[in-house]
């Protein structure tokens, strides 16, 4: 698909068909967030694959929602703060480093043809819990994986005029 294309197309999906993802096009998700630039190549996170079968109740207490659980997978990307890269005035970009790695994941989720959503808004406790974490590693962010029951709806986006300055503010 067209970059441009594909970046219009993404879409939160929050509808999923009872679909498994075949196995080499989850490789190719994780292989394109593995792919994703790091503050000083450090990759200081995990991607944690979770099979929603037999689990859409535990998965409730990490997010309340029924469409969370209704795709086949879900991805939990994790940060780990010690492996990561910090500026000279402290600043930690763990964070973003993930997002970086999470949004090509999606892009490349898209690009197969599959929908993803971002979810910040969980119980970072019950995920903690239910996926066992050990001390240092933190759940970032969430998305279900799978392929969308619904068509594209366009979001709309404001204009570039609101979002961009040039040269100063």
């Amino acid at each position: 698909m067209d970059f441009q294309k594909l970046i219009e197309n993404r879409y939160s999906v929050r509808k999923y068909r009872n679909q498994d993802v075949e196995e080499d096009k989850l490789q190719k998700i994780l292989d394109a967030a593995r792919s994703a630039p790091t503050a000083a190549n450090k990759q200081p996170f995990k991607f944690i694959v979770i099979k929603t079968q037999d689990k859409k109740e535990d998965l409730k207490h990490i997010y309340h929602t029924d469409w969370f659980s209704e795709a086949p997978l879900i991805i939990c990307a994790c940060t780990i703060r010690s492996e990561a890269w910090t500026r000279r005035d402290g600043r930690c970009y763990v964070d973003v480093d993930v997002a970086i790695a999470m949004d090509h994941l999606i892009l490349a989720a898209t690009n197969l043809g599959l929908g993803t959503c971002w979810v910040a808004a969980f119980d970072s406790h019950a995920a903690r819990a239910l996926l066992k974490l050990p001390p240092g590693v933190e759940p970032l962010l969430f998305t279900p994986l799978g392929y969308p029951a619904h068509e594209y709806q366009p979001t709309p986006r404001k204009e570039l005029k609101e979002l961009v300055r040039y040269g100063h503010w």
